[in-house]
């Protein structure tokens, strides 16, 4: 995985891990790597997976059966994108308008590029 620099890196891995519950790579009650073998694939310290984990199982995306490892909570990919959303709404569109204006791009460019991408 390639990490940018805007974000810390344990939450560019739980936001990994909930692009994969996106995908339907893991579903409600299923269980997802273990934070070492998670760390390994990543190719990062182990301490910064459990960071992630211990991010994710906070807000209910993930939760812990003692001596069987980690698995995705009921609901978690209805959470996640309720929160993506949210967050897309809020955050997201109006910047990118802002530098739509900035940048003197028009309303109907946008229309025949989501036209062309199917959107």
């Amino acid at each position: 995985m390639i990490f940018s620099n805007d974000k810390a890196i344990y939450i560019q891995i739980a936001d990994r891990l909930c692009d994969e519950i996106l995908a339907d790579k893991y579903k409600d009650d299923d269980r997802i790597p273990s934070v070492r073998e998670y760390a390994v694939l990543l190719e990062v310290n182990t301490n910064t997976a459990v960071k992630a984990y211990d991010e994710l199982a906070r807000a209910n995306i993930i939760y812990n059966k003692r001596g069987l490892g980690y698995f995705v909570s009921p609901g978690a990919k209805e959470q996640i994108l309720d929160e993506r959303r949210r967050d897309f709404m809020d955050n997201k569109l109006p910047e990118l308008f802002r530098q739509m204006k900035l940048l003197g791009i028009k309303k109907v460019e946008i229309r025949n590029l989501l036209d062309h991408f199917d959107v």
